[in-house]
């Protein structure tokens, strides 16, 4: 199968290198110049526990003189999706199909404007990974899992082609007949820590050892399980404490999410699509969202002094 990897972070390399290892033709798309040039100068190097395997990958800045792709898997950072999607247009053919295992709510509907919903499906993964120098990277593959599906729900025989792809490369993947509940649980397990490390600065050791974040994250996650049984949206988590707990599930006591990651390096965050989307669902079926709502705040305050350098 011909993929390419849009968005191809420390994650997009950790699904890529696998699927590369494994004899599928993939392209990693990141602007990172220094992250392709390492790749494509010395392999992709993956640690995997206490192994560090180097994989022989194919790697740009861009899509530009690539050919038509089977299947284009979307990582780009939320706020990225639209001109990511459009700068991919010459790896787009007929026949291709869009993956996207982004992180939060709302990716589908920018997707859907550019490349038409029926070429559309969507997932969440579990994988992990860390980029710890160009060209380098932690991968988190074993025992994390990637759910896949139609976006209408059906077991299509493509989206059974590309589990099964997944799956002969060792990334654990499902096809749901429920992928936009499944997209909200994993929102559930952002929502309940993204934006709180974030505001606090805090890795999850000590994220978890301060009872008032754990109560502000229950009222969170609380607020977007309302939130999404008056959308009619079924989820399999049932209590807000599980998502808490399943947030920090087999994570060290030093692990950042990815919100306090950008928030460390003055980056944008995607809170937009997280908190926020709990914010915009909840306006839709007159649902009130306090907690979410002073998150989002909180976060495009820092998001701001940062930007003009407030001290």
């Amino acid at each position: 199968m011909k993929i390419c990897v849009v968005g191809a972070g420390a994650l997009g390399c950790s699904i890529g290198g696998v699927l590369t290892e494994a004899g599928e033709e993939v392209w990693l798309i990141t602007r990172n110049k220094a992250h392709v040039d390492a790749m494509n100068r010395e392999g992709l190097k993956m640690r995997d526990g206490d192994q560090v395997r180097t994989v022989a990958v194919k790697a740009a800045t861009s899509c530009a003189g690539l050919e038509p792709m089977d299947l284009i898997i979307v990582l780009a950072k939320s706020y990225d999706t639209r001109s990511a999607i459009e700068a991919a247009a010459p790896a787009i053919g007929p026949n291709t199909q869009i993956l996207s295992l982004q992180n939060g709510l709302g990716h589908e509907e920018i997707l859907a404007e550019i490349v038409g919903r029926e070429r559309l499906l969507a997932g969440k993964t579990y994988v992990g990974g860390v980029m710890t120098a160009p060209g380098c990277i932690t991968i988190g593959t074993s025992g994390k899992q990637t759910i896949i599906g139609e976006l209408d729900g059906a077991i299509s025989d493509r989206v059974q082609k590309v589990a099964s792809h997944f799956n002969r490369a060792g990334l654990d993947t499902r096809v749901s007949d429920n992928i936009i509940g499944t997209i909200w649980d994993k929102l559930l397990i952002n929502v309940a820590t993204g934006a709180l490390a974030g505001i606090s600065g805090l890795p999850y050791g000590h994220l978890y050892a301060v009872p008032e974040i754990e109560a502000a994250a229950l009222d969170a996650v609380a607020e977007a399980m309302t939130v999404a049984q008056a959308n009619g949206i079924a989820l399999s988590i049932a209590t807000p404490r599980q998502a808490w707990e399943m947030a920090s599930a087999s994570l060290p006591f030093e692990f950042k999410t990815s919100m306090l990651q950008s928030l460390e390096r003055g980056a944008k965050t995607e809170i937009d699509f997280i908190n926020g989307s709990v914010v915009r669902w909840g306006e839709r079926c007159n649902v009130p969202t306090p907690v979410n709502r002073t998150l989002v705040a909180c976060v495009k305050g820092i998001e701001t002094r940062q930007r003009h350098g407030v001290q």
